[in-house]
């Protein structure tokens, strides 16, 4: 059963019509389908499974082993279902759900959790240490995740659960916590959760080691990079907004602006600057991205505006950052296929094998519970009272292409009139040359608000061209003619934007220990256009005859009405359809230059938001090693349309000349100049980046 909300105000939140009673009917929701398995009081928050290949506990461990990551779920399920819990318990203690006084429930789990002798005790930090190796003081325990979850919930319902603890009962849970806020930690965004349990327990009056305090904070502000981001290990991804942003603000009002001012005037710097630019990585519905790892969280990603609003001189629009998190809240929630016996389905929408990650439990999907923070903000605070406005939507022009460009975390978005999605284009990516997953996540050319990333296309014997793992939708696929190696791009090199066209490099193959890692390279060159994006790609490849293929985003298949057509030399293939909940869906994709043939294949199981997808892809072969006077160049162009009105043909072919300098006119060097049938023109050069590429 979708999410149905009753108490609704279009006058105050004309884009979405939710209201601080809407969120907490979807808190109910999410707590009535979890505790409908929870068959006794006493049972703790363990969810049916669907998957029980990736996901963990690891059916294949050792049973030791296994034990330890039972412990762990059942930790995970009931720190990350608080995050839903708590302010609903702070805003009525009385809560009833599923016949269970959700107060008392949480009172009770929290206290067993932390005790030894009860069956749902998760273990103290030494205990696992000497579980698995006693030897190493760096180990690191899923549990140092959910203790900072457990701190956030008990300081947002802290009279109606931690102060009724008895002292000796506050003094078993402080004793627990310290165990894992004084002990080793993930050199990444885990150090916040070292710093929230450190900060909670000298609030409350246990002494803790400030040095290490220090150590982990400072740590913390130097992996910023700029514009709100923060380097988590290699990657940017959303841990910049729901722990970076979180629990950083958090730091400050419990710890940093009265022991560490430094830092935490830094820290709300960075909050604040973040802000400026992270609403309009959002869609016009408010609709979160799928990109980076841990999708299953989904909306938590608007987590960071609740971060800003606890800070004193936050800077965010209320209203703004209430009409995001409100749609991004519909975005899932409204689907059909969003639960699995009631609990979020491992998945971006329903249960999605592909983006699974083995450190993930049935119940990690409820760290989307973070998103609920904005009710710890009172009644009276202007998050709930200020009018829904959508930003940058508001005032972009119909056909205006809005693009933001950051080049510390690497991230080009550009919000589209035209159709109202936003498309993100990204960098500094490296993952090894096999991490299929690691590339889905983050080295597409393109994310698309509407069109989720697609894993790699199950299309059989469809195709007369290509073999299983020959193309993928938003990357490139490079093959061998002579030893049949298939190679994807899995490095990404940035180097920004010049005159609104993005320059970036990938690496096929790329490998960190040899010299024959630059052997095959493609530069991007890609602007945006009123639709989606239009690719000018340069080829760097060496001594080998190759071809390649590039596919489209994922197009959901539930009755697609396939088109192809023609326009001087230019071929394209139309898609019109539906996706998942039934609204309409259009995509084109068009070829020029340097390109042979465009085709499309079905697939089943590697789409996100249906099980039945389509994929149209570019192919060409290079016939040649050396002296060849085929093109350099690679011209492309994706567009999507959330109707299906036709695209008018200057859309679908919008290019009226191609004008290259070099003497071959194949794109060798020199600039290239797209003259195209609306007036505008772009030029690409891509000499003079070389200088500049960064990971």
């Amino acid at each position: 059963m979708v999410f149905k909300p009753q108490a609704l105000d279009f006058k105050k939140s004309p884009y979405t019509g939710l209201t601080r009673e809407s969120w907490i009917e979807a808190g109910k929701y999410l707590l009535h389908g979890i505790f409908q398995n929870v068959k006794e009081f006493q049972d703790p928050v363990v969810m049916p499974r669907k998957d029980t290949k990736v996901s963990y506990p690891h059916l294949d461990h050792p049973k030791e082993l296994q034990e330890t990551e039972r412990r762990a779920e059942i930790f995970e399920g009931l720190a990350r279902s608080f995050f839903i819990a708590a302010p609903l318990i702070h805003d009525n203690p009385e809560l009833n759900i599923c016949g269970y006084s959700i107060r008392d429930y949480y009172k009770s789990q929290v206290l067993r959790c932390c005790t030894k002798t009860d069956v749902v005790y998760v273990g103290d930090y030494k205990e696992l240490q000497n579980r698995t190796n006693p030897q190493d003081p760096f180990c690191t325990f899923q549990q140092t995740v959910e203790t900072c979850a457990l701190v956030i919930c008990l300081w947002e319902c802290r009279a109606e659960i931690w102060d009724t603890y008895e002292k000796e009962e506050k003094d078993r849970i402080a004793a627990f916590l310290s165990g894992f806020a004084h002990a080793s930690t993930v050199p990444q965004n885990w150090r916040l959760f070292n710093m929230l349990d450190l900060a909670f327990l000298h609030m409350e009056g246990y002494p803790i080691d400030e040095e290490i305090m220090v150590d982990h904070a400072q740590a913390i502000l130097n992996y910023y990079v700029g514009d709100g981001w923060y380097r988590d290990g290699q990657s940017f991804d959303y841990y910049s907004a729901w722990a970076f942003n979180v629990y950083a603000p958090l730091w400050n009002i419990w710890y940093g602006y009265e022991h560490e001012p430094y830092i935490a005037k830094k820290f709300e710097e960075n909050s604040n600057k973040l802000m400026e630019t992270y609403p309009d990585f959002f869609d016009r519905d408010g609709f979160t991205n799928m990109w980076g790892r841990s999708n299953i969280y989904r909306n938590a990603a608007t987590s960071a505006f609740d971060g800003n609003l606890f800070l004193p001189n936050s800077v965010i629009d209320p209203g703004l950052a209430r009409r995001i998190a409100s749609g991004s809240l519909l975005q899932f929630l409204t689907r059909d296929d969003f639960l699995y016996e009631g609990v979020p389905t491992l998945g971006f929408y329903g249960q999605f094998s592909p983006l699974v990650q083995g450190y993930s439990c049935a119940e990690s999907p409820f760290w989307l519970g973070k998103a609920f923070l904005c009710l710890h903000l009172p009644k009276d605070h202007p998050f709930w009272n200020a009018v829904e406005n959508n930003g940058s939507w508001d005032t972009i022009k119909s056909g205006e292409v809005k693009e933001t460009v950051l080049n510390g975390p690497a991230l080009c978005f550009t919000n589209h009139a035209a159709n109202g999605e936003t498309i993100l284009r990204t960098g500094k990516v490296v993952k090894t040359k096999h991490d299929d997953h690691g590339m889905w996540n983050y080295a597409k050319l393109c994310f698309n608000t509407k069109y989720p990333w697609e894993s790699t296309p199950d299309f059989g014997l469809q195709s007369k061209i290509l073999k299983a793992g020959e193309m993928e939708s938003q990357q490139y696929v490079l093959k061998d003619s002579f030893t049949g190696e298939i190679q994807k791009a899995n490095a990404t090199f940035w180097y920004g934007s010049k005159e609104q066209v993005l320059y970036r490099r990938q690496f096929f193959g790329y490998r960190l220990e040899t010299e024959c890692t630059w052997l095959q390279a493609i530069n991007l060159a890609d602007f945006a256009v009123p639709y989606g994006i239009m690719r000018v790609d340069k080829l760097r490849l060496f001594g080998r005859m190759v071809s390649l293929t590039l596919g489209s985003y994922g197009f959901p298949d539930n009755g697609t009405e396939i088109i192809t057509c023609e326009r001087e030399g230019a071929k394209a293939i139309i898609l019109k359809g539906k996706d998942h909940m039934g609204r309409e869906r259009q995509m084109a994709m068009t070829i020029y230059d340097g390109w042979e043939q465009i085709d499309y294949v079905r697939s089943t199981g590697t789409n996100p938001d249906s099980e039945k997808s389509i994929i149209v892809y570019a192919y060409t072969e290079r016939k040649k090693q050396y002296g060849s006077k085929e093109p350099y160049v690679l011209i492309s162009q994706v567009i999507t349309k959330e109707s299906h009105e036709d695209f008018k043909e200057e859309e679908v072919f919008p290019i009226s000349r191609i004008t290259y300098e070099d003497s071959a006119k194949t794109g060798a060097y020199g600039t290239i100049v797209i003259e195209k049938k609306d007036g505008s023109c772009n030029r690409i050069n891509y000499e003079g980046i070389e200088g500049q590429l960064t990971l």
